[in-house]
């Protein structure tokens, strides 16, 4: 009867080895998955809810004309006393492209004020945009520079807020306002905070 050799055990023991970075890889993505998986990528935590919307003021954007007046830009007052949508947008965003006809419908709610913000984008072209789907905003504050956007914690375009009577910001939607959201959290979440208001 003969002894195993310490020849044998050794590659038993490199093989282990070798796959303890591939089992602790499976072991991390699988609680990645189980964590972040099924949640939501649109619904990203803002540190703003429940905090005043920031008090940047906007230029307005120049040559956009409704009923033969200037739009203004963003002053922080309008905030108060009405309940607001905010909406980050830019003619270079495709997403902001499909989400305009939704927007415009939704300016008609006279309960509401929309809030346009033009973030990074040529004045040309924002209202090329807006001529081409029609404009939704009462207001639009040009934000050239990134830096209201970067205030508004925006971590990308498009992002819409809701802004309650207060002047507090009460909810965060990133990603486009679609036809599967719009009803089922957008419009949802603009009835909490009118009911909120009243």
């Amino acid at each position: 009867m003969s002894e195993p050799s310490a020849t044998n055990a050794a590659p038993r023991t490199s093989r282990w080895l070798m796959a303890l970075p591939l089992i602790a890889f499976a072991a991390l993505a699988a609680i990645f998955w189980f964590r972040l998986g099924n949640s939501d990528p649109s619904r990203i935590p803002s540190a703003l809810i429940g905090h005043p919307a920031p008090q940047t003021a906007l230029p307005a954007l120049d040559g956009l004309i409704n009923n033969g007046v200037q739009v203004p830009g963003l002053d922080p007052s309008v905030f108060k006393g009405k309940v607001s949508v905010v909406n980050v947008w830019a003619s270079w965003c495709i997403p902001c492209h499909d989400e305009a006809p939704l927007l415009t419908e939704l300016g008609k709610d006279t309960r509401l004020q929309i809030v346009g913000i033009n973030y990074k984008d040529a004045p040309d072209n924002a209202r090329r945009f807006l001529g081409r789907y029609g404009n939704p905003f009462g207001i639009v504050g040009v934000d050239g520079n990134g830096r209201a956007a970067i205030e508004w914690g925006v971590y990308g375009v498009p992002e819409t807020f809701i802004v309650g009577r207060q002047g507090t910001i009460v909810h965060k939607m990133v990603g486009p306002v679609t036809p599967d959201n719009i009803n089922t959290e957008l419009r949802a979440e603009i009835e909490k905070a009118l009911k909120a208001g009243s």
